[in-house]
């Protein structure tokens, strides 16, 4: 191409896509790409701030989200609503056809990368000789465990939920992939029933590959590459890897960020911890637990015995969270605990020499920071690619899933010995040996720049449609 690529991002309502999408956008502008990245008014608010030697050719651009009934005013990302109302934000979506249409006539862009819920971009882009690439913020193993685009749409070899508790058998190596049984019911609806949007998330995904000229994914080889080589199978077109998308190291070249600052108190203590001897304990924002599963988790890491560090986010439909806590739990961890509620500087805290191990929901973003500071996980997943993400880390041995009852519970004796397992137990010395060597992989910039200069000699030796 004669000049430098023009190219539109287009994520889903959630910030567990937004920001991959974000990451992906300013490494492409670090190139000198020219990046339009688009979405509705209060999610461009609450993205971090674009640096300022990247403001000339990363843009934000913001596309109102058309208003419906079942959706309450403000609700802008899945961060917003109830799980069961995300489908009321995917019709409210597929409302913005109109407006991106008129944006991509505008632009004229090069390309369009899109995510899998806009399934309707590559029609299009079609409409103006444009090329479109499915940007998959999943891991390789999550696509891969969803099977092929015929697979999706039709359910062929999958027709019952059952199906979904055993690794797919187009898988053709050893594998633990699968889905927990409380979990299958939901996962086999969600995939195969189409919802108020009047589109299941399998036709969406399915649709979204089909259409496409080329899938992304957020992964590299030298993680994935098994799973890699096997959606490129299944998809039979090409599929590109542009790496892990670390974010820089925490405190590269500024010290602390601000965020960070603001828990100063925090790093104080863990200051006075020895290395590798304190667990973090965190499950995002999008999931809510419920007080008795807060409850429950907190006695565990009380039984446990070990020091702590532990965010919360807000109750599952709760409004007040005075009664997140056990009575009196805060003032019996006190010399050995610390709980705050909110947001996190996680990548700041993850870098701390006193973290050792990082209790969480293994959300592929989550997984990538952590194991870009050497720690070994103990994870509970919960909701959507979670457990098959957990199963990937326990085959690659840098992890340990806590043990959970038929109904998906699980215990304070099970959340205390999993930590002890993982932290200090001699069993659990090659987990933490793994761990720290897959911090070669994972926080090793360079490579992951690689992919992306490999993408860019893809695009540009590609023409239009």
């Amino acid at each position: 191409m004669a000049k430098e690529p023009h190219v539109l991002m287009f994520p889903w309502l959630a910030f567990g896509h937004m920001l991959p999408f974000l990451e992906l956008s300013k490494s492409l502008a670090k190139m000198g790409l020219t990046i339009t990245f688009i979405s509705t008014p209060r999610n461009i608010q609450r993205l971090p701030p674009i640096p300022p030697s990247l403001t000339s050719h990363l843009h934000l651009l913001q596309i109102p989200l058309p208003a419906i009934d079942s959706l309450p005013e403000n609700s802008e990302a899945t961060i917003d609503v109830p799980e069961q109302m995300a489908q009321y934000l995917k019709k409210a979506y597929d409302g913005l056809q109109a407006s991106f249409e008129t944006i991509v006539g505008q632009i004229l862009p090069d390309l369009i990368v899109f995510d899998f819920v806009p399934c309707w971009v590559p029609a299009i882009a079609a409409k103006f000789n444009v090329r479109s690439a499915f940007f998959s913020v999943f891991s390789a193993a999550t696509l891969a465990f969803v099977g092929s685009p015929t697979e999706l749409r039709h359910a062929r070899k999958r027709t019952k939920p059952e199906d979904f508790i055993v690794a797919p058998d187009w898988i053709p190596f050893p594998s633990t992939l699968a889905h927990r049984c409380d979990q299958a019911v939901r996962i086999f609806h969600n995939l195969n029933v189409p919802d108020e949007s009047k589109l299941s998330s399998g036709q969406r995904l399915a649709t979204s590959i089909e259409g496409c000229d080329f899938v992304l994914v957020r992964s590299c080889r030298e993680f994935e590459w098994k799973y890699l080589d096997l959606i490129t199978e299944l998809y039979q077109k090409p599929v590109l890897p542009v790496g892990l998308l670390p974010p820089a190291p925490a405190g590269q070249a500024t010290g602390r960020s601000l965020g960070a600052s603001m828990w100063s108190s925090t790093f104080q203590w863990l200051d006075t911890r020895p290395q590798k001897s304190v667990v973090f304990v965190g499950f995002g924002s999008e999931f809510k637990m419920t007080k008795e599963q807060v409850h429950e988790l907190g006695f565990g890491l009380d039984l446990s015995g070990l020091p702590f560090v532990w965010v919360l986010g807000r109750l599952a439909g709760s409004i007040d969270d005075s009664d997140l806590l056990p009575p009196g739990f805060e003032t019996h961890i006190a010399d050995r605990g610390i709980v705050s509620v909110g947001w996190v500087p996680q990548l700041e805290i993850l870098g701390h020499p006193a973290i050792g191990g990082f209790l969480f929901h293994s959300g592929w973003g989550s997984i990538i920071e952590a194991l870009q500071s050497g720690h070994p996980l103990i994870v509970m997943p919960m909701i959507a690619d979670q457990r098959l993400n957990a199963r990937l880390l326990v085959d690659e041995g840098v992890c340990f899933e806590v043990e959970r009852k038929e109904d998906g519970s699980f215990t304070r004796e099970a959340v205390a010995i999993s930590l002890r397992h993982v932290m200090v137990d001699a069993e659990g010395e090659p987990l933490r040996n793994k761990a720290r060597e897959m911090k070669t992989i994972f926080a090793n910039q360079a490579l992951h720049e690689s992919y992306i200069h490999g993408f860019l000699h893809y695009l540009n030796n590609i023409k239009r449609p």
